[in-house]
């Protein structure tokens, strides 16, 4: 694997951004599989100075050090000149960013290697935030988004809307982050941008998504009816199995909130039905690579419980949630929805 290649995991790219010398040197070296030793060749430091640093003994602060270690490691354009991760006013999308411009222009050609490398590891983003947590990345990922936006004014056609998608995929997971610290409204700005570059890109799957995860928004804030209309937006036009099954359970949810049982379990079995037409995850889209069969049977258990159906819901995550293999932090809370169901089943 050469040096470029280890930079596709995020354990390494959330050191870097945190400038953690000693984990950038461990997850280095665990990638790389090579020994303190090993990394003497590739950094130009003996492997003494190596070890201090990893233990904490010697802290990096020179400026050619540093350096030298960005050029031994081989980090990534992308990664250098990071952002700082977010301050209290800092969560939102800069003036600047909102006035680059997203539009196509037939100037000349761009290399889209770089958006092809940048897609990959945002890919591996998505994976690792269910252990790592999206605030160690969120400077690498808007380090990211700069790089692939800064690409779009020199494209023109296919290639500019394939940039307008990632760049809308990396807003919405900005937004994620942004809503799981509670910055509701650097999430809904987030939003707004990831929506617009959709739609710009005429990708459908997308512009679903994008009303589904605002749905979900309105929906915890407590306005189901909005919740309700907006993810009823996200089914309309044609999106795909998989990005209409994740628009029905959220509409499901809705309903549910809003005492329509009936349409709320209707709703819910379309969206098991639809997933299940797409079970290999090469044919849905990056973002829903985790909706499977058994997470679509998870959500309609979800659903379940938000009608009060405690039956229902206790045998649905007790019949799916083994075959749910990694995604520890989500496996523990369905574990904990369906011990509510359970507890709420004997009492009735």
């Amino acid at each position: 694997m050469s040096g470029r290649e280890l930079w596709t995991q995020p354990r390494l790219r959330a050191a870097w951004a945190r400038q953690d010398w000693a984990q950038i040197l461990r997850e280095y070296r665990r990638a790389a599989g090579i020994s303190q030793r090993g990394l003497e060749a590739v950094i130009g430091l003996p492997q003494p100075h190596i070890s201090a640093i990893e233990s904490g003994r010697r802290r990096v602060t020179s400026a050619d050090v540093i350096a030298r270690l960005t050029e031994g490691l081989s980090v990534p354009p992308e990664l250098r000149g990071l952002p700082s991760a977010p301050d209290p006013d800092g969560w939102g999308p800069p003036a600047e960013l909102r006035e680059r411009i997203a539009h196509g222009h037939a100037t000349g050609r761009t290399d889209l290697r770089t958006a092809d490398w940048i897609g990959r590891v945002l890919a591996q983003h998505r994976r690792a935030e269910d252990e790592i947590g999206g605030r160690d990345l969120w400077p690498v990922v808007r380090s990211q988004l700069d790089s692939v936006t800064r690409l779009i004014p020199g494209t023109s056609g296919k290639a500019a809307d394939r940039l307008m998608l990632l760049a809308a995929e990396h807003a919405h997971w900005l937004s994620w982050v942004a809503h799981s610290e509670g910055r509701t409204g650097a999430a809904l700005a987030w939003l707004d941008l990831a929506l617009g570059w959709a739609m710009d890109g005429s990708h459908q799957d997308m512009t679903s998504w994008v009303h589904r995860v605002r749905s979900y928004y309105a929906l915890q804030h407590g306005d189901p009816r909005r919740a309700e209309r907006t993810a009823q937006a996200g089914r309309t036009g044609q999106p795909s199995p998989a990005a209409a099954a994740a628009a029905a359970h959220q509409e499901a949810m809705a309903a549910a909130a809003l005492g329509d049982r009936d349409r709320a379990l209707r709703l819910s079995d379309e969206a098991v039905r639809l997933a299940a037409r797409v079970p290999d995850e090469a044919d849905r889209p990056g973002w829903l690579y985790w909706l499977d069969p058994t997470r679509a049977r998870l959500e309609a258990a979800s659903a379940a419980a938000a009608c009060q159906d405690w039956a229902a819901a206790a045998a649905g995550f007790r019949e799916a949630l083994p075959e749910l293999t990694g995604y520890p932090r989500d496996h523990a809370h369905y574990r904990a929805r369906m011990e509510d169901a359970e507890r709420r089943l004997s009492r009735a």
